[in-house]
């Protein structure tokens, strides 16, 4: 693996561990966004939350990493369609951007993470 792959993987883990620990920090700022249809908001909340961090960990061993990223692949994937809610519905949060336009810029920022871990799981 090359040394550029290597801190990269290893600053994904960085987000997705703060990103996993904020849901148990913050969890209301998290159930805020997920879309009405879906039931347990908080239980989903803390379960993603729990992915995150095992994502994180994965991503920071090496014997690990490409599956970790293929799990964070997934789990961004999944959790997609609250950053699409909170952008239509124009939720706002506190602590969190809240213009329009802050809103939908997280919604193309999933792809580029979505990318970031599907390379990951590349030789």
């Amino acid at each position: 693996m090359s040394a550029t792959k290597r801190v990269l993987s290893i600053v994904l883990a960085a987000v997705m561990l703060a990103a996993g620990v904020g849901h148990f920090v913050i969890p209301d700022r998290f159930m805020a966004i997920m879309p009405p249809y879906l039931p347990w908001h908080y239980e989903l909340v803390l379960l993603t939350g729990a992915l995150e961090i095992a994502g994180g960990l994965g991503l920071s061993i090496p014997r690990t990493r490409k599956v970790a990223a293929w799990g964070v692949f997934a789990l961004l994937l999944a959790m997609w369609p609250a950053n699409i809610h909170h952008a239509m519905a124009g939720v706002q949060v506190e602590g969190l951007p809240a213009s329009p336009t802050a809103l939908w810029v997280r919604v193309p920022l999933q792809l580029v993470l979505l990318a970031w871990a599907w390379w990951l799981t590349r030789d």
